[in-house]
């Protein structure tokens, strides 16, 4: 990992690519979603602060756990600007996210404990499909996974809501 003189407080969009690990087309979007910040030279380059190296850390922690970019600008936004996340705002920060992760894990063990049953039926056309219908909230009412078929408006149209896909990923 390329080291940086401690002289240098202000990195090139190169310089904070090879030492964050992020490509530079993820450190354009990350600057475009509000996550990170730079200046402009007279030359119309990127110069970025030094706290952008942690900033850049703390994106790519949240999104390898799942949390959504415009959650983590959220939560960046409540840092102040040019200061480094810490320890402790990170402690802070991840708490909150906790009970989101923890109903993630929740749908995810469901999705792995009922994968075998939706591949069994190959369409998701079964009346009662623990992935495209959880808990047989439809079932009472009508069968298969095309959930909605009604008249729109007396043109004699059937309106009706997409598909959705097998786990084969081709619709039923």
């Amino acid at each position: 990992m390329p080291q940086i003189p401690e002289k240098i407080h202000e990195l090139t969009v190169g310089q904070l690519a090879a030492r964050s690990g992020a490509a530079v087309s993820a450190l354009h979007f990350y600057e475009s979603k509000g996550l990170i910040s730079s200046r402009r030279t007279s030359g119309n380059q990127r110069r970025y602060s030094r706290d952008a190296l942690r900033r850049v850390a703390f994106v790519r922690a949240a999104q390898r756990v799942g949390i959504p970019l415009a959650t983590i600008r959220e939560a960046l936004a409540e840092l102040p600007e040019e200061r480094t996340p810490t320890r402790e705002d990170w402690t802070r920060l991840s708490e909150n996210w906790r009970s989101e992760l923890d109903e993630r894990i929740k749908q995810l063990n469901r999705l792995r404990d009922h994968l075998t049953d939706c591949i069994g039926c190959g369409c998701l056309s079964l009346q009662s499909c623990v992935l495209s219908n959880p808990d047989d909230v439809f079932g009472e009412s009508r069968a298969g996974s095309r959930l909605l078929v009604e008249k729109s408006g007396g043109t004699g149209r059937a309106a009706r809501t997409p598909s959705r896909p097998c786990a084969s990923g081709t619709p039923d």
